[in-house]
């Protein structure tokens, strides 16, 4: 079974036990950032991310691995934050390429799974 069913799995089994903390992408973050510390790589030089911040949690003796993204907004100090459950690699793969580009690093790691919590941004 590839890792994206694996995860679409485990995250239907977990939703019962999120639901009650969690109802929407916001709440989802929040609940997500309160369970763990996470660790944070910033892309000073990127147009597009501000910085990435990656969380480990578990829920029901699972391990579950999220993705928080901060896009800069044009003219603004400002970032739009976005979360993304991923893969248990892409933490380790997104820092060893984000330095070189945070966007392709992004595209690569993070935006494949877009559709696993339906919390990013639509690209289309």
């Amino acid at each position: 079974m590839n890792m994206i069913k694996q995860l679409i799995i485990s995250l239907i089994l977990v939703l019962g036990s999120l639901q009650l903390n969690a109802q929407t992408c916001e709440e989802l973050m929040e609940y997500v950032k309160g369970q763990s510390t996470g660790t944070t790589y910033t892309s000073y030089t990127s147009d597009a991310i501000s910085k990435v911040t990656f969380y480990t949690i578990a829920v029901d003796y699972k391990t579950l691995y999220f993705a928080i993204v901060c896009f800069k907004q044009k003219y603004s100090y400002r970032c739009s934050e976005y979360i993304y459950q991923v893969g248990s690699s892409t933490k380790f793969n997104y820092s060893i390429n984000y330095l070189n580009s945070a966007g392709k690093a992004f595209w690569k790691y993070i935006q494949p799974y877009n559709e696993v919590l339906e919390c990013g941004p639509n690209y289309e």
